[in-house]
């Protein structure tokens, strides 16, 4: 059983203060925060709790952790990660990312590879697509031009549909008005960052822990060629689709994703076999 101290507080990570949320019991399990969204992890960690000791982080920037100094980089969200594991005492945890954060946690896997158990991936970002990147760079325009209420409604329409309101008032009350002060973030710090990154099949041959991918079926061709990549720097590599799930799935099928992470952690021997 874990010994972290559960609920909501502010925890010094090397040189940054960040915010982190811990609940349930089991091994630990880090639920990176995605771009955006501070609580999008939400109610999969709730999903987990049973299983796991979930550890949800606000990067730099986002809800209750310290604002972003200087230009933001994946390098450093990981490098953060890293130094919060080190001040909860945890030597190690699974880690999962979302979205923006897969790239956080595919360059933690990298970097420091004793420390990541199991690497859990949930459509992480398309970066070498150049429709994508240009989808990027027009959402920084229009957040400079347009400001955050227009640039946050037409990124969650790419990534979610038209719908995207209903779904976020239903599952993350006061979502949309966090998601508005965090826009800066996201728009100034993030997506630079995310355009910087690089992340090559060099690279990924630096990863040690076992793969697990997640996506929906209804993601569209930008995340089918994520996975596509994902399965072939990591030829073994569990990769688990939810039928009619699109990129909103960690709002949308939580239940859904925490059976396959509990299923793939099980076979892992972490957990009892579901």
């Amino acid at each position: 059983m874990s010994r972290l101290r559960h609920g909501v507080r502010r925890v010094l990570a090397g040189e940054v203060g960040l915010e982190v949320i811990v609940g349930g019991t089991g091994p630990p399990l880090v639920l990176i925060q995605t771009g955006l969204l501070a609580e999008e992890c939400a109610p999969l960690a709730d999903a987990l709790a049973r299983d796991f000791t979930t550890i949800r982080c606000h990067r730099r920037g986002y809800a209750g952790s310290d604002p972003v100094t200087g230009p933001g980089s994946i390098g450093r969200d990981a490098r953060d990660c890293a130094a919060l594991l080190t001040a909860l005492g945890t030597d190690s945890a699974h880690v999962l990312g979302l979205s923006y954060s897969g790239a956080v946690a595919l360059q933690l896997a990298a970097d420091l590879p004793e420390r990541v158990r199991s690497l859990i991936l949930i459509e992480p970002p398309p970066v070498h697509l150049a429709e994508f990147r240009s989808a990027c760079v027009e959402l920084e325009r229009e957040f400079t031009v347009a400001g955050a209420d227009a640039a946050l409604a037409h990124l969650m329409e790419i990534v979610s549909g038209p719908d995207w309101r209903a779904v976020l008032d239903r599952q993350l009350p006061g979502a949309r008005a966090q998601a508005t002060a965090d826009a800066p973030t996201f728009f100034t710090t993030d997506l630079p960052a995310l355009l910087a990154w690089t992340f090559t099949a060099i690279d990924a041959a630096r990863v040690q822990a076992p793969v697990l991918y997640l996506g929906g079926t209804a993601s569209g061709p930008w995340f089918a060629e994520i996975k596509d990549l994902i399965t072939t720097w990591f030829p073994h590599a569990r990769s688990v689709l939810l039928p009619n799930a699109d990129h909103g799935l960690a709002l949308t099928h939580p239940t859904s994703l925490a059976a396959a992470i509990t299923t793939f952690t099980a076979e892992l021997g972490e957990l009892p076999a579901p």
